[in-house]
């Protein structure tokens, strides 16, 4: 097994919303994708990496309780957690060290009222 996960979707209520943090936040341009069941912007990934959306769907909600995804916050996450709240986000945890040569992480919560955390060795 390659991964334990293959694909992560973050539930939003405005994908619009969304979209504009999580761009600002990964440097990313996010499209804007509609199946008719459910809008979705799909993040860009490597080939053979983990993916992921936001998604816009009936009876998906958003929730800072629900499962902890971990985004990879580079060299050094302060970087990317220094756009969390310019983009509309809440930092919740500051950046932390996991002891040792643990690494490095952070929680914030999204736009949409999600809580996910970063992740980095620096």
């Amino acid at each position: 097994m390659k991964h334990v996960f293959v694909w992560v979707e973050i539930p939003v209520t405005d994908i619009h919303r969304a979209m504009r943090f999580y761009g600002a936040l990964l440097e990313q341009t996010l499209e804007l994708g509609d199946d008719g069941v459910r809008k979705f912007a799909v993040f860009t990934r490597e080939e053979g990496g983990v993916g992921g959306s936001l998604t816009q769907a009936t009876g998906f909600e958003p929730s800072a309780d629900g499962v902890l995804a971990y985004i990879d916050g580079g060299a050094d996450l302060s970087v990317m957690l220094s756009r969390v709240e310019p983009a509309g986000g809440k930092v919740v945890i500051p950046k932390t060290s996991m002891g040792g040569s643990g690494g490095y992480f952070a929680t914030f919560r999204d736009t949409e009222g999600n809580t996910l955390a970063l992740y980095s060795v620096g």
